[in-house]
């Protein structure tokens, strides 16, 4: 924002005031060696990973500047060499290192991963489990 637009404060009613914000990765594609049949060992899967984190600071950014904010870029290489790292058995232990790593960074408030297995079942859209520091649908915040 430059310095010759106005500035407008105050003038959100109280009920529509920010009460929670997110950083969304959503089925990011990855390939990893995942499986404990016999024809899925050694033979990597595509894997769509769902990263979702609550910020516990939820204004934007001072000034709009880049450096307060979270590098997605970061993000999405952490999930994808997470998930290259080492064979998996199960998604389940993907989907809790993941969690583990994501967890450690800064600012969280909660945090929620989903894997799906999308090439599994010609008639669903995949197969997945996902983890959350939370119970329910939604972090009460």
């Amino acid at each position: 924002m430059s310095s010759a637009e106005p500035v407008l404060s105050g003038l959100v009613p109280r009920d529509l005031k920010v009460r929670s914000a997110r950083i969304l990765l959503e089925s990011l594609a990855v390939q990893a060696d995942i499986g404990f049949h016999d024809f899925e060992v050694g033979a990597p899967q595509r894997l769509l990973v769902t990263v979702e984190i609550w910020l516990q600071d939820r204004a934007a950014p001072a000034d709009d500047d880049p450096s307060r904010a979270w590098d997605y870029d970061f993000l999405r290489t952490e999930v994808a060499e997470i998930a290259s790292a080492r064979r998996y058995n199960l998604q389940e232990t993907l989907a809790h290192a993941i969690f583990e790593r994501v967890a450690a960074f800064r600012g969280i408030a909660a945090l929620r991963i989903r894997l799906s297995k999308p090439d599994v079942y010609p008639d669903a859209h995949g197969v997945g489990v996902e983890i959350a520091s939370f119970s329910g649908l939604w972090p009460e915040l």
